[in-house]
């Protein structure tokens, strides 16, 4: 078998990782420990110890344990496990562990064969997916399944497991004569990304492809394991967690003016393979909400990549999207004109309904306003260009005179704020 099957960990202590579900004290180790657990979705990367965790609690349990593929699994061949498991339970009191690997593969009428026999406790179940759960799995089976995110194995972990890798003898490297560089550890580690098993891959590959040097050792030197793993690949899921953390650290890095951030993060979308459309859709979203009238010319400068974008589609989309993406880092900020707006939309849904003044009314309006004793001069209303070289004439357009809009000082606004404090000074 390959060494990241053969090194496998038969006990808590050896998984890679996860200290913040497996340390002592924690739910998911006292849960194991104590035997009282009833279903498990272990969401998290590959290579993070998902399977190897459900392999280790039913060791831990003396639970049989089953496992099924969620692409090559279907409905009969569950119901054939289930009614194994019952028969199990009845005749031997031994209890099932039916694990299910790519939990998010299977489709409702397969989610659901299972409820009742979570319910019923036939078997114990846990599910490993890769997926966000929350979006890839029916909310009744997560109703009865308590959910623990694992997070990538840390670098230092990494390393630990293949120097232990390395040295074990019955089931490592250990009868190799083996001489591992301390950077070739760190290199492969770091290239791992957190996978357990791309790392114990990466020095396995490095092992058995490298000749004996003089001294009758095999000598794993930085540029073996350069050679040895494989260029990281992009962590990036366009349907899932990836696909949304990232379209969020990149506006925020825009919005907080941080063109370095922002560009990286469009390389990495771009890299991964990200729509240019969507893309080019947050961008002209952020121009307006995040710099809006501090700087109105990042909404024009947004709008042309997009369709400049759409226009040359990609390898070369990638120049008006940058363009655009330190446009708007580098830009002013201001979101008072988006804030007034919902200011007022809270307004309008919280109930609280104006009548619109009898003088900005229709004529039909008005004469009944008049039928009800408004005076001429309260349903008149005063043409603004008629007035002044400044086009500006004092006239109630709220009934409550409320103000919503408050321009920044940043950029242009400072002054469309000045002219907005004449105004209003004027209308008092």
């Amino acid at each position: 078998m390959p060494l990241a099957a053969r090194m496998r960990p038969e006990t808590l202590g050896e998984v890679a990782g996860q200290r913040h579900l497996l340390d002592p004290g924690k739910l998911l180790r006292r849960a194991i420990e104590t035997d009282r657990f009833s279903s498990l979705i272990f969401y998290g990367p590959p290579g993070v110890g998902k399977t190897t965790l459900a392999y280790v609690i039913a060791r831990h349990t003396s639970a049989y344990f089953v496992m099924l593929n969620g692409v090559e699994s279907n409905v009969s061949e569950i119901r054939e496990k289930i009614a194994e498991a019952r028969t199990r339970l009845s005749l031997h009191n031994q209890r099932t562990i039916l694990f299910v690997d790519e939990l998010h593969r299977f489709n409702k009428a397969q989610q659901d064969v299972l409820l009742p026999h979570l319910e019923r406790g036939t078997v114990r179940f846990i599910g490993a997916t890769t997926e966000n759960p929350y979006f890839a799995i029916n909310s009744a089976m997560l109703s009865r399944s308590q959910i623990f995110p694992l997070e990538p194995v840390p670098e230092e972990d990494l390393v630990a497991l293949m120097k232990r890798a390395a040295a074990d003898k019955e089931r490592g490297l250990g009868k190799m004569p083996l001489l591992v560089n301390e950077d070739a550890f760190l290199h492969m580690a770091r290239k791992a990304d957190g996978d357990a098993r791309k790392a114990l891959t990466a020095l396995e590959v490095a092992a058995l492809s490298t000749p004996p040097g003089e001294d009758s050792h095999i000598n794993i030197t930085l540029e073996v394991a350069e050679e040895s793993i494989q260029q990281k690949a992009v962590r990036y899921d366009r349907a899932g967690d990836g696909h949304y953390d990232t379209i969020s650290a990149f506006i925020k890095s825009m919005r907080g003016s941080d063109p370095d951030a922002a560009l990286y993060w469009l390389a990495f979308m771009l890299n991964a393979g990200e729509d240019i459309r969507f893309i080019a859709r947050r961008l002209v979203i952020c121009a307006s909400e995040d710099v809006g009238l501090a700087d109105s010319n990042a909404l024009r400068v947004a709008l042309a990549a997009a369709r400049a974008a759409e226009m040359v589609g990609m390898p070369e989309a990638r120049i008006p999207l940058a363009h655009a993406t330190v446009y708007i880092a580098t830009a002013p900020k201001s979101n008072s004109a988006y804030m007034a707006f919902e200011a007022a939309m809270k307004d309008v849904k919280e109930g609280k309904t104006l009548a619109v003044p009898d003088h900005l009314a229709t004529p039909t309006r008005k004469k009944l306003a008049r039928l009800r004793g408004a005076t001429e001069e309260e349903t008149t209303y005063k043409y603004a260009h008629d007035f002044g070289e400044d086009h500006y004439v004092p006239q109630a357009y709220l009934p409550e005179g409320r103000v919503y809009y408050h321009p920044t000082t940043n950029g242009m606004e400072l002054r469309i704020g000045e002219r907005m404090d004449m105004l209003r000074k004027r209308q008092t």
